[in-house]
């Protein structure tokens, strides 16, 4: 099972398996009735970046975007836990959480980057249970290390400005 939106940013996701399993999941999966199938443009675009991505079309451009996002992304990681964020997910991967704890610190948190022009997505229960609330980060091929840094200061300071309007609340 896989993600195609996030993969290759495009829309839906794939199951693969053996004929049975497929049959099986067909026919007892009441999700299926309500599922369509990829669109034309959106299969070509899949088909497109694998392409490119191993190297297909003629150029080195898929293993560059590879190396430059892997880069990227293990740079970034490496500063969120300096700054003491506790990091999900695996080495390399572009996709972040980062580890809020408390469902109430989500608006904050989200709002105090939004207003520094970064967008993080926010995830809690029911998606997650109660107390493991997290923020999602997603690094893009297209980041430079400058817009790297620039989310870097803006999340460390919306911790920062939300550890300080946590402590006014408790105080009054």
């Amino acid at each position: 099972m896989g993600t195609i939106t996030k993969s290759f940013g495009s829309c839906g996701g794939y199951i693969a398996g053996s004929k049975e399993l497929i049959k099986y999941l067909k026919y007892t999966c009441p999700a299926h009735l309500y599922a369509t199938s990829i669109s034309p443009p959106a299969a070509q675009q899949i088909i497109s970046s694998i392409k490119v991505i191993l190297g297909e079309d003629g150029s080195s451009r898929g293993a560059q975007k590879l190396a430059h996002i892997r880069e990227n992304s293990n740079f970034f990681r490496s500063e969120l836990q300096k700054i003491g964020f506790e990091v999900l997910g695996d080495n390399d991967s572009p996709v972040m959480p980062i580890m809020l704890y408390n469902p109430a610190k989500m608006p904050a948190f989200s709002w105090e980057c939004l207003k520094r022009n970064v967008a993080v997505v926010t995830v809690a229960f029911p998606a997650t249970p109660l107390l493991l609330a997290r923020a999602r980060i997603c690094i893009y091929v297209a980041h430079s290390r400058d817009d790297l840094i620039k989310a870097l200061k803006v999340i460390s300071e919306s911790q920062a400005g939300m550890s300080k309007v946590e402590r006014k609340e408790t105080t009054r």
